[in-house]
């Protein structure tokens, strides 16, 4: 969450940030105001009263002893228990919308971002040639289909719309991705996790996707366990919760993570006929990068998961692209994001196969992960990157329709044949 600090000193600028994301939180701000001085003042007030408290406690005996009435003093005792009682259940009030609307503000962007939408999206640099065929390629749900890598109609019918399922050399060859993404990371120094896939709501909350986005999950359901359980849509959910609620050594930072997860998503597959296939589904395979890093190093580690994805994507072959997102296409708990997007032939275009964000202290506020300074002792919070590792129902359809071949066959880029006992063109068998 935003540091109410930061809200108390410059409303106007907190405001004018938020509206760049393209979210009018003008009236949340004022009142976030609003409650925070009224929670002070009861604070302030509950806490003179119980001092009032303790002082005429302390004098009862005294008056005892030298045989005075205490009756009046008893009768002050009890409008004082009463009035506490009064302050602290306005208080509980006061405090329970002032969180409710400190979740609900999204984090600041960045401030050399540029305001609104995905169309003030800002390419920065591009890597190889688009692809040129000299033959009338194929979609990749057909390629997919006549070389029996990926069961579509078999999917929808255990899952319904929006699934498949790997068959054969199309099971290996996502396994080999897979294995490719994890074995980066490992050379990098990255420490592999292994994640549940269910989660409890405080991570959905500390990643900042809850309360607002909550409804985009699947939630289970369990009649034995009333806290609310959901199926993990990125490991981002949970890599962000893993030091919740603790202090942190200055030493163990940075801490570099990733995990891989198949990823659940409620979002429904696109109607438009250029996404069939792969693009949207509601479930896929991903490897998440995910760091914690001091707030100075934050930057640092930022181009170092930027340049991380780049890598992997460029050694499978792929012309991409790296976008700079405007504020308005951010995510509500981001402050800055750069994504890759490569190029799927069919799709005239090019599509988003990674986003690495800096989310600043933004979850870790929300959920109180911070770190001791070693050479003063004070604590902080400490910021939080992700990044895809990638995401393989991008990668998959692009590197079938990009290595294509005029019989139909495909290529097997070259970094990935090791795990497929050297097979270099993938045919129709």
């Amino acid at each position: 969450m935003i540091d109410i600090k930061r809200i108390k000193e410059d409303p106007e600028a907190v405001k004018a940030g938020l509206r760049a994301k393209e979210v009018d939180c003008d009236d949340a701000v004022d009142r976030i105001l609003e409650l925070d001085a009224q929670r002070r003042a009861l604070i302030q007030s509950t806490e003179s009263k119980k001092a009032e408290q303790n002082r005429v406690s302390k004098d009862i005996p005294r008056l005892k002893k030298a045989g005075q009435d205490v009756t009046p003093i008893f009768r002050t005792m009890a409008e004082l228990k009463a009035q506490i009682g009064e302050n602290e259940a306005a208080l509980s009030d006061v405090e329970a919308e002032y969180r409710t609307l400190m979740l609900s503000l999204p984090n600041l962007p960045d401030p050399d971002l540029k305001p609104g939408g995905k169309e003030n999206n800002e390419p920065l640099r591009y890597f190889g040639q688009p692809h040129q065929f000299d033959f009338a390629p194929k979609h990749h749900v057909d390629l997919c289909t006549d070389l029996g890598l990926i069961d579509y109609e078999r999917g929808a019918k255990l899952a319904g719309t929006g699934f498949w399922l790997y068959r054969g050399m199309g099971a290996r060859l996502e396994w080999a991705l897979l294995n490719y993404f994890i074995d980066a990371h490992l050379a990098d120094g990255y420490e592999m996790v292994m994640l549940p896939l269910m989660l409890e709501y405080q991570c959905g909350e500390t990643a900042g996707q809850f309360p607002k986005f909550a409804d985009e999950v699947y939630k289970i359901e369990n009649p034995t366990d009333e806290r609310m359980h959901f199926m993990l849509p990125t490991a981002e959910t949970a890599l962000a919760s893993l030091h919740r609620g603790e202090i942190l050594s200055e030493s163990e930072l940075p801490h570099k993570l990733f995990a891989y997860t198949p990823c659940f998503r409620r979002e429904a597959g696109s109607h438009r006929a250029d996404e069939r296939g792969m693009v949207r589904g509601h479930q896929f395979n991903k490897i998440e990068m995910f760091q914690y890093t001091l707030p100075e190093k934050s930057d640092e580690a930022f181009d170092e998961l930027v340049g991380k994805a780049e890598r992997l994507v460029r050694d499978l072959g792929f012309h991409f692209r790296t976008v700079k997102l405007a504020a308005g296409d951010c995510s509500a708990s981001m402050a800055r994001t750069y994504d890759i997007e490569i190029q799927i032939p069919s799709m005239n275009g090019y599509k988003e196969v990674s986003s690495v964000s800096n989310a600043r202290d933004y979850q870790a506020r929300r959920g109180n992960i911070r770190f001791r300074r070693e050479a003063t002792g004070k604590i902080e919070y400490v910021h939080t990157l992700n990044g895809s590792g990638l995401a393989t129902s991008r990668i998959f359809p692009a590197m079938v329709e990009q290595n294509q071949r005029a019989d139909g066959s495909v290529v097997v880029p070259e970094v990935l044949r090791k795990y497929l006992g050297g097979l270099e063109v993938i045919e129709k068998k």
